[in-house]
């Protein structure tokens, strides 16, 4: 059995705590994928961007072809009730979700009627200020749109990258870059990746291909804001390897910083740790 963290589920209008069972056998989303979520993150009495997840959420269940139940705002809302449930001081990780119970007559797609919304709210550690990671290239690709629904955030997609990460692991990495169909840079296994060379920073241009993840946005806003020069651009992975610094930005973890990339050791940087910063004063701005 699976040992969890404190969490609490808003389901059917009521609180419940643990993982209780949610779908069954014939649920469209236990057997065909019809799942949706989004993660935003509750810590030192802050939300931040929480009204841009939910948001997503909702875009997401509409191109997966589900109905969207709850307004952002009432998300956000429960989300607020759930966070006083844990101790001031818990980090939560804050996952809204919609899935299909059935499906559609005579058809392998979701019935968007039966669409099912649950709140999970669980305690989840952020990284330590001193975490960094090494990283490798993967060889998984990115799914495009022809192929993949990644213009959602949906549950179908991560055993994809799951392989990657399994795979990296296997070779003593803890993350790996996961490239597109053309063999441009997407992103990380779990996370949106930049590098700081001659001190501007630089990104894969959002594509279509992974997704452009909100902390992401957060920071490039940010940095720029700052007067940093931010480049959207293609990138391959040869760009990478030349590069002053490599840092992570992802909702679970926020900003990490990549101490080595294959064999070649890196510090981290000042732009990793300002761009850290950065996020940690609009969080609680």
């Amino acid at each position: 059995m699976a040992e969890w963290s404190q969490t609490w589920n808003w389901i059917d209008g009521s609180w419940i705590e643990g993982n209780p069972p949610m779908m069954g056998p014939r649920s469209h989303a236990a057997w065909l994928g019809s799942s949706v979520f989004d993660g935003a993150r509750g810590f030192e009495g802050v939300t931040p961007d929480l009204d841009l997840h939910c948001q997503r959420l909702n875009d997401s269940a509409v191109a997966l072809g589900l109905k969207p139940t709850l307004r952002p705002e009432e998300m956000m809302e429960l989300t607020q009730e759930g966070m006083a449930r844990f101790p001031s001081d818990t980090a939560v990780y804050i996952k809204p979700m919609y899935w299909a119970e059935g499906e559609g007559i005579g058809t392998i797609a979701p019935d968007p009627d039966s669409t099912r919304f649950c709140l999970c709210l669980f305690e989840a550690k952020l990284a330590p200020v001193d975490a960094a990671i090494a990283i490798t290239l993967s060889p998984f690709r990115r799914p495009t749109l022809e192929t993949m629904p990644v213009n959602a955030k949906a549950g179908c997609l991560y055993p994809n990258n799951a392989r990657a990460i399994v795979e990296a692991k296997s070779r003593g990495f803890d993350n790996a870059i996961v490239l597109d169909m053309l063999g441009n840079v997407a992103e990380l296994t779990t996370a949106n990746v930049f590098m700081v060379k001659d001190g501007a920073v630089h990104t894969p241009a959002w594509n279509g291909t992974f997704l452009n993840g909100i902390t992401r946005q957060r920071i490039i806003q940010l940095l720029r804001g700052s007067g940093i020069d931010v480049h959207e651009r293609t990138l391959g992975y040869g760009d990478f390897l030349d590069a002053d610094e490599i840092f992570s930005t992802g909702n679970y973890f926020k900003v990490v910083p990549v101490k080595r990339i294959e064999d070649r050791d890196l510090q981290p940087g000042p732009i990793t740790a300002r761009a850290r910063e950065l996020y940690w004063e609009f969080a609680h701005g």
